[in-house]
């Protein structure tokens, strides 16, 4: 940076009130200054009666993740919570169609999902992902972005068999063919939360230990309700 360049850029931030000292830097991005609004996460969640959080809902594919949150969408709308749902898939169809399945674009597919979470929670908005989300650092890191309390962690504990069986896109089929490199749970690693706020179990019998949608919802529901999510 030339000194007529600086002195443009001292001239600008004099006749703005701000000094050189306020602007950072963070990754590729140098020279950003933070600018804070009057209206803040608490007036938001006042006015919308509910407090901002993210339900981070991890598990196989074909666990049951985009069929329980919206489930558990639907449900708190009728109760008048404003919610959204980050749906992998939906993502990718997007923000984050620039990106493969190796593991380094899974992380980043999730680090982006994760800052998108973080945003829509600060709004005062209950926000679902449905991910596989396989790994356990990426998940660690997409907490670490929220306050103590705001990340909630659900795993759909259901076995290998039982998602492989369902195969509702029919991956597990192409992935035994070999048709699918990486696939998650077949010859690509999904790594299961340690402390997960909920855990919903489904065991390979059916009846009793199958779960439907609507009741997985409820138990999200009592955990919300229980940890003053639903009021101000």
């Amino acid at each position: 940076m030339n000194l007529i360049h600086l002195s443009l850029i001292t001239l600008l931030h004099f006749l703005l009130g701000k000094n050189l000292s306020d602007l950072s830097t963070n990754g590729n991005s140098k020279n950003i200054l933070w600018h804070e609004c009057p209206i803040q996460k608490l007036d938001r969640q006042k006015l919308l009666q509910q407090k901002g959080c993210v339900i981070w809902i991890t598990g196989l594919s074909g666990s049951g993740k985009s069929t329980i949150a919206c489930a558990l969408s639907r449900s708190l709308h009728s109760r008048g919570k404003l919610t959204y749902i980050l749906d992998g898939d939906n993502i990718r169809h997007g923000l984050n169609r620039d990106l493969g399945f190796k593991a380094e674009d899974r992380s980043e597919n999730i680090r982006r999902i994760g800052e998108v979470a973080k945003l829509l929670a600060d709004a005062g908005i209950i926000c679902i992902t449905s991910l596989i989300s396989p790994y356990q650092k990426d998940r660690d890191a997409c907490r670490a972005l929220l306050p103590k309390g705001d990340f909630i962690e659900v795993f759909l504990d259901v076995p290998l068999a039982v998602c492989e069986a369902r195969d509702p896109k029919g991956l597990y089929k192409l992935a035994r063919a070999g048709m699918i490199k990486g696939f998650t749970g077949i010859d690509d690693p999904y790594e299961p939360p340690c402390s997960s706020e909920i855990v919903l179990k489904q065991q390979q019998q059916k009846g009793s230990d199958c779960m439907s949608p609507n009741n997985a919802a409820e138990k999200v529901i009592s955990y919300l309700e229980k940890n003053g999510y639903l009021r101000a």
